[in-house]
């Protein structure tokens, strides 16, 4: 009876298997989905252009000091400070009383010698016919010539001192040489004025204005380099358009020209001097204004470029989504340069001929079928917006403030950013020099009685800035020193100064103004060094807002 049972267990089970098979077999398979339709481009080397991008500061193409040409009493200041002078416009009238007696003196020694003059050449007419009949000596002919001869040196002579004495008088009405914006008077009405203390004024040009800026030592052996090597068009150097961005972000209309490179390097800095030339018609621009200047007309040549949306971040680094040959989905690591418009110039990774997907990667996985639509790559182009382009001669791959070169002194290392470009080259394209404290802040000396930047402290200023585009969320504290000897309250006028000039330089630099935190100037003590009252200090905090 048992072994009835098993076996009647054996059959029910292989039963139950064969019911299960049979139900396995007559499942439909699952179909695969769909080739998902993307749009790629072409690979192809081509001609990209370039900007490069620095800190520079206006200048006055032609400032000139107004300086007294005569002693005296200063009588009137006739322009009224901080406008506009022309040239010819009357600036000053000191006391003409002395020199216009002066003149009057000349004058009358002059009319004094012209009738000696006379008196003596007409002697000498009446001796001559004398002479030639032999009514006179030949001694009492060489008299008179002499006479006449020594009447005529002296009304020469006279003449000279009415002109000089003329001129003295003219120079106590001192006018402008030149159309500008005039500055303060440093003489005030009824100062007496000498050669110690000649200085009344100063008038600037404001049409043209000149931007100055530096290009490091680095910078400038990468850029012949890549010249030599072929790997970059330069056109001559008075060629290449200077686009001006101001310290709100906005483009200056007016775009200039280089107008000037100093051939001799800065020993104190280490950079090289470049000069642009803009036209300000309306004065828009003022001398001493910190502002980004952006160079166009460069080209890299045959590189490879991919608009910007097809250039994913992954945990690995940068990398964009190919078709292969059996029309599959393939991830491909790049390494990315600098960003020019809408297009990121790719260093390595993608060759010629690769086919490269810029739209609906988020739901390709590698391997995955794809149905490739062609599209036309768009012509390369330049974004001048703020912090759009990496340009420069300092940042192989996009960061640098300058992004073409290796990196030079304005740390253009790979940073894989290109927003951060604008940033990264806070000022004057230099190396960080004596102002550096320590590793969280940096400490900027002025010149005494002065707030504005030298280039040491500019040059600090980059190291800041490079820093901060590295930690978007860091945030600076900036912080003056007011000394306590003579007028406190000049003096913390003077600290407030030189913090807001290191403000607006750090703004200038991309810096946003949320992230700089400024505190009321420290008082100065006894016991404190004497160069503290000259510091500004930038320390770093940990968060904004932190």
């Amino acid at each position: 009876m048992t072994r009835v049972i098993r076996l009647a267990r054996l059959c029910l089970s292989l039963g139950l298997l064969a019911a299960l098979f049979g139900c396995h077999e007559n499942k439909p398979a699952a179909s695969a989905p769909p080739p998902a339709n993307v749009d790629v481009i072409d690979v192809a080397l081509r001609d990209v252009p370039v900007v490069y991008e620095y800190v520079g500061q206006t200048e006055s193409s032609q400032q000139v000091e107004i300086r007294a040409r005569v002693n005296g009493f200063l009588e009137k200041r006739v322009y009224q400070e901080g406008t506009l002078v022309h040239q010819g416009d009357v600036l000053f009238v000191m006391d003409r009383k002395p020199y216009q007696a002066a003149l009057d003196a000349a004058q009358a020694e002059y009319a004094q010698q012209k009738a000696r003059l006379d008196t003596a050449q007409a002697n000498l007419n009446r001796v001559r016919p004398l002479v030639a009949k032999n009514a006179l000596s030949q001694k009492d002919l060489d008299d008179s010539v002499g006479q006449q001869q020594a009447a005529a040196a002296a009304l020469e002579q006279a003449r000279a001192n009415v002109t000089s004495a003329s001129l003295n008088l003219g120079y106590t009405t001192i006018t402008s040489p030149v159309t500008g914006l005039s500055s303060f008077a440093k003489k005030q009405d009824g100062s007496y004025i000498d050669a110690s203390n000649s200085l009344l004024t100063y008038v600037a040009k404001l049409d043209p204005m000149w931007i100055n800026f530096s290009l490091s030592e680095n910078e400038m052996l990468d850029l012949r380099t890549q010249t030599r090597n072929g790997t970059l068009k330069l056109p001559q150097v008075g060629q290449l358009e200077a686009v001006i961005v101001l310290a709100d972000g906005s483009t200056y209309p007016q775009r200039g020209h280089i107008a000037f490179t100093d051939a001799a390097l800065s020993s104190e800095t280490g950079t090289y001097l470049i000069r642009a030339e803009v036209p300000n018609p309306n004065g828009a621009l003022r001398p001493g204004q910190f502002v980004r200047i952006k160079l166009l007309g460069a080209e890299r040549a045959a590189a490879v470029a991919v608009p910007q949306e097809a250039v994913q971040q992954g945990p690995r680094g940068a990398y964009v989504w190919t078709v292969d040959k059996d029309s599959k989905a393939q991830q491909r690591s790049v390494e990315t340069g600098q960003w020019n418009g809408n297009d990121w110039v790719i260093q390595s990774g993608l060759h010629p001929g690769d086919r490269v997907i810029v739209d609906n990667t988020l739901r390709l996985m590698p391997g995955a079928p794809v149905k490739a639509n062609v599209v036309a790559t768009k012509p390369a182009s330049v974004n001048l917006g703020e912090g759009a382009d990496g340009g420069g001669a300092g940042g192989g791959a996009s960061g640098g403030a300058s992004g073409d070169a290796s990196g030079g002194a304005n740390g253009g290392a790979n940073q894989g950013a290109a927003t951060n470009g604008a940033q990264a080259n806070a000022a004057n394209a230099g190396r960080a020099a004596k102002p550096q404290s320590h590793a969280t802040q940096t400490a900027l000396y002025f010149a005494t009685g002065s707030a504005s930047l030298d280039a040491r402290s500019a040059d600090a200023l980059a190291a800041v800035a490079r820093r901060l585009a590295g930690t978007p969320d860091a945030r600076v504290v900036i912080s003056g020193y007011a000394d306590s000897s003579g007028s406190y309250a000049a003096n913390e006028r003077l600290a407030h100064a030189r913090a807001n000039t290191v403000r607006s330089a750090l703004i200038v630099a991309g810096v946003p103004d949320a992230h700089i935190e400024m505190r009321k100037p420290t008082r100065v003590v006894a016991n404190d060094p004497p160069d503290k009252s000259r510091r500004v200090d930038v320390s770093f905090a940990a968060a904004a807002g932190g």
